[in-house]
């Protein structure tokens, strides 16, 4: 009598992936139906509050950092601003590689939105990357992000090609993009949400012209715009096209093979998106979706309803009336995990959303 054998899913090491492991991870997703939320964090309280998330969800996770971000987690207070978004980001990793394992999911490490002005930001942080991979064999990051959008195609290209050599002898990855996100993050995007704006658009040539440029250098990922946008707005402003994606992926792999879905992609400006046009973009490949204004809000109102609720404590350290000390009200702590308990119920939502949750390819 013959028997078939299930076949066997893959486990890794929880901790940030990189190299093979998390060429493993994104397969799993393309194969599996499913992607990962990329949340921006700040500090420890937000990269905590999503390692909380993940860890409960058992789902594998994207922990990003803007050029802002980075320098917030390296405090505003140091005097040279470019060596706090750097040291942020490479702190932010440690940090990050560290609790992840104890957590016991694995988090991609990634940088977002860099534009042509912040390439020597990125280019800091892989000086030491490639600093750590000579010292231990893994870089700090599985990835980072060339935003050149507002660059002419072919300059795109190249200068992401440039990057790309000192990404792949690492393991790691390259996320480009191909048009533009509306909406604004951190300085990056166009605030043009109009139905014409063809950036809003991308065209599969110009995907499969990246491929044909990238792909035999090393790993990446593509952003392609469908008329996303970062942040939220008032429904109807917002006209998502994911079929865009769909059209990328059958015209590279018409050209080049590569199965059903050749291409990595990457959805920007997740958060207040429909909830079919999400499910739809991961059928066509989305491994990734960004969501940080829905964290950012998620955070903040936690806190507020709690300030809102405990007035008296964040004005006066002893009641005026009663004599009551309030310590254990306005420790930054008790408030602070309110925040946090907002951002990792928000991603229950996420995970759930992009059907991650129970999905997660770590080790138990």
């Amino acid at each position: 009598m013959s028997t078939t054998t299930a076949p066997t899913r893959s486990t890794l090491k929880p901790g940030v992936v990189t190299g093979e492991d998390y060429r493993t991870l994104l397969a799993a997703c393309r194969d599996g139906g499913y992607a990962l939320p990329a949340v921006n964090v700040i500090g420890t309280s937000t990269i905590n509050a999503v390692l909380e998330s993940a860890a409960r969800n058992k789902s594998d996770v994207i922990i990003q950092l803007s050029s802002g971000g980075a320098q917030f987690y390296a405090g505003q207070g140091m005097k040279d601003s470019a060596q706090a978004r750097v040291l942020g980001a490479v702190s932010a990793a440690r940090h990050v590689d560290l609790l992840a394992k104890e957590y016991g999911v694995c988090v991609v490490m990634h940088t977002d939105h860099a534009a042509k002005k912040l390439i020597p930001w990125v280019e800091g942080m892989i000086a030491h990357s490639e600093e750590e991979f000579r010292r231990t064999g893994k870089p700090l990051f599985s990835s980072h992000m060339l935003d050149l959008s507002e660059e002419p195609l072919e300059e795109n290209l190249a200068e992401c090609a440039r990057i790309l050599k000192r990404l792949a002898p690492m393991g790691m990855s390259l996320e480009i993009e191909l048009g533009v996100t509306g909406g604004e993050e951190d300085g990056v995007g166009s605030e043009d949400l109009s139905a014409d704006n063809a950036h809003l658009y991308t065209q599969p040539e110009d995907v499969l012209r990246a491929y044909e440029v990238l792909s035999s250098i090393g790993h990446f990922s593509v952003a392609a715009s469908f008329g996303n946008v970062h942040g939220v707005y008032a429904p109807g402003n917002v006209k998502l096209r994911p079929e865009i994606l769909k059209n990328s992926q059958d015209l590279v792999a018409k050209t080049h093979g590569g199965g059903e879905k050749p291409l990595a992609l990457v959805f920007h400006g997740g958060s207040g998106s429909e909830k079919e046009k999400i499910e739809e973009a991961v059928r066509y490949g989305v491994f990734k979706m960004n969501i940080d204004t829905d964290t950012q809000f998620a955070f903040a109102s936690a806190i507020g309803n709690f300030v809102f609720a405990n007035e008296k404590a964040f004005k006066h350290q002893i009641d005026p009336d009663t004599g009551k000390p309030y310590k254990k009200v306005y420790d930054p702590r008790v408030w602070l995990r309110e925040g946090e308990k907002g951002i990792a119920t928000r991603l229950d939502e996420a995970f759930a959303d992009l059907g991650a949750t129970g999905k997660s390819l770590a080790a138990s």
